[in-house]
């Protein structure tokens, strides 16, 4: 009998054949994977290999076809979402509203909001709390998306394309501030193309291809048996 862990112990992430199908198609098939505590793992793989629909998941956004996934421990759900934080790959911020609405929405609706945090790399960024998002370019309002969702003390990161749509300027300010924003125990999941950029910030990698989970193992690891980089290693896993 499997001895019960505590929550240090239990990992921040499992799928235990996890599947989801939309139609006839499989987003994930029967994929296996333990995500530990304390790690910034990358979950790379071209379009359509499920990074979105997986992270999806982990947010309690939508509900496995067959299989489980747990987040520390427990099935998604209201429990879960105090602890997971999650930047979807679109804009959803109302433009109406000012950025110093959104702050204020954040920290009424969770109560592990820094609003002193969050002002601050707002200030970094040179973004006025009173402008309104509807002025903002679209890499703007992703940088102030992925401040509000970093400003949170999660257990859990979601984050799925975060710099995809800013400037290579900003892209330096925005991988900082996702190392600094976070607990030592609190784990980061970042979905990306751009592996180059966030190369050095991986601790661990997981390869995703038409559903299914491939390599996944230390970024260290890696580099070190295949002698090249990950951003090499995706691209002679996917070569067309």
């Amino acid at each position: 009998m499997e001895m019960e862990r505590n929550d240090r112990e239990t990992p921040a992430l499992e799928c235990r054949q996890l599947s989801k199908i939309y139609g006839g198609t499989r987003a994930l098939d029967t994929v296996d994977l333990t995500v530990e505590r304390g790690r910034i793992v990358g979950l790379l793989g071209p379009n359509g290999s499920g990074k979105t629909t997986l992270i999806k998941t982990a947010a309690g956004l939508l509900t496995p076809s067959a299989g489980e996934l747990l987040v520390g421990g427990k099935i998604p759900g209201i429990e879960t979402k105090k602890a997971v934080s999650y930047l979807p790959e679109r804009t959803y911020l109302n433009d109406w509203m000012r950025v110093e609405d959104v702050l204020g929405l954040f920290a009424d609706f969770y109560q592990d909001f820094d609003l002193q945090k969050a002002r601050e790399m707002l200030c970094r960024l040179d973004i006025h709390p009173l402008d309104q998002l509807k002025t903002m370019s679209k890499g703007t309002k992703e940088k102030v998306q992925l401040i509000l969702v970093m400003s949170r003390q999660a257990d859990l990161y979601l984050l799925d394309e975060p710099i995809g749509g800013v400037d290579p300027a900003a892209r330096e300010f925005i991988l900082g501030t996702i190392i600094g924003s976070y607990r030592e125990d609190a784990t980061v999941l970042i979905s990306t193309h751009l592996i180059r950029d966030v190369e050095p910030l991986l601790d661990d990698v997981i390869f995703l291809n038409y559903g299914k989970a491939g390599l996944h193992a230390p970024a260290e690891q890696l580099r070190e048996e295949r002698g090249k980089s990950l951003d090499e290693l995706f691209r002679e896993l996917y070569r067309c």
